[in-house]
């Protein structure tokens, strides 16, 4: 009777520090998890305050490209950073300080500030089809470089630009009485006769397309040079810099020239 007494003591003794270290094991799980979710939470607060002139004033032009080339890796990544947009927008009221104005096209594909990986008060962005200059986008880049201080004018192309196709397909816009149209294609025509031919002229030809594309995002950089002596004087002087890239639609890669 005793040696069965013993058996059973031993038994429920033995389950008791079983359950004891499954229910140990149980909390230190749960603590891990506690503090994996915590660690989580403090790595995705978003960002709420907006550049501020001290920190626009601190950059070069090269930095801020180094950071821009950071960004877009960081889109090509599906790893944008995470923003408190309306916290970003009531900072944003005291004042703006962007670090660069970006000329794109218009086309809905490119989205410039997440290309970049920016938000509220990190750029200007000026778009027209083929992201050609115009007096109105060379004034607005004057404001941005000489009155509120952004360190560099980025062009940007972009692969599959359909008013670069139409300029090189000769699409004619005035016969459809779109005499604006025309005067934009016309535009990109040096470019496309600055382009060196390599087989048939048309934009079925990609590699030749892509090489128009190219070229017209720095035709229309020497473009803004000419048109503002202002951002001229301050390009040489390494206030600011002037730039060409192009976006690749399929990679999500922007390329500075």
């Amino acid at each position: 009777m005793r040696k069965l007494l013993n058996s059973i003591v031993i038994v429920v003794l033995a389950i008791g520090y079983t359950s004891c270290r499954e229910a140990s094991a149980e909390t230190n799980t749960t603590n891990n998890t506690a503090e994996s979710k915590t660690d989580t939470i403090v790595e995705q607060i978003p960002v709420q305050s907006v550049l501020t002139a001290e920190e626009q004033a601190d950059m070069t032009p090269d930095e801020i490209i180094g950071r821009l080339k950071k960004g877009n890796e960081n889109f090509m990544r599906n790893n944008l950073t995470r923003r408190d947009h309306s916290a970003q927008r009531v900072d944003a009221m005291l004042g703006q300080y962007p670090k660069a104005i970006v000329l794109s096209c218009v086309d809905s594909r490119v989205p410039v500030e997440d290309v970049f990986d920016l938000g509220i008060g990190d750029i200007f962005v000026a778009r027209v089809a083929g992201n050609i200059e115009n007096p109105d986008i060379v004034g607005s880049m004057e404001f941005a470089t000489a009155v509120a201080g952004s360190k560099l004018v980025i062009v940007m192309g972009h692969t599959s630009c359909g008013a670069v196709k139409h300029a090189i397909d000769n699409t004619d816009a005035a016969a459809m009485e779109m005499y604006a149209l025309q005067n934009l294609l016309d535009e990109i025509q040096p470019s496309i006769i600055a382009t060196e031919k390599n087989g048939e002229i048309s934009s079925k030809n990609t590699e030749f397309t892509n090489s128009v594309i190219t070229k017209n995002a720095m035709v229309t950089v020497e473009d803004i040079r000419k048109q503002s002596p202002q951002m001229a004087k301050l390009e040489k002087e390494g206030k600011i810099k002037i730039v060409p890239a192009v976006y690749d639609m399929a990679t999500g890669k922007v390329t500075f020239m």
